[in-house]
């Protein structure tokens, strides 16, 4: 093979080879129509519960669940007296930032919220200052 040859067989492009699909298989658990798992021997799991303290990390959190989890971290955090708080979404597109952002506008006792500061997680967190907890509120 001569030298063009070669430098031309770089430039060729090359047909991609299919790769197979690997079918994960499980005996307990299957993926609904709406995007949950669902475990056919158990379809009423258990709550989870998460540990309020004065931030939350949303990384482990599904998308279609971060709004409900921030709404009920933040009842919580009020209700044991928390001032600030720092919710951690990541950086990314911004998609998980937004909906922290609508819930943290709709909170009735959220006074403000800012990006945190850098050695805080930056743009990737969101600290939120909380209103002090009326014991009127219940």
């Amino acid at each position: 093979m001569d030298f063009i040859a070669w430098l031309r067989g770089l430039f060729t492009p090359q047909r991609k080879r299919k790769r197979k699909r690997r079918r994960r298989s499980s005996s307990r658990s299957s993926r609904s129509g709406d995007g949950t798992d669902v475990d056919p021997l158990n379809p009423f799991p258990e709550p989870v519960y998460i540990e309020i303290r004065d931030s939350i990390d949303l990384h482990s959190i599904a998308p279609h669940d971060v709004e409900r989890v921030v709404e009920e971290y933040l009842r919580q955090a009020h209700d044991r007296s928390f001032r600030t708080v720092r919710i951690i979404h990541g950086r990314g597109k911004g998609v998980q930032r937004a909906i922290v952002r609508s819930v943290l506008v709709r909170a009735p006792f959220v006074e403000q919220w800012t990006d945190a500061p850098p050695q805080a997680g930056g743009w990737g967190a969101t600290i939120a200052h909380l209103s002090l907890r009326n014991d009127a509120d219940g």
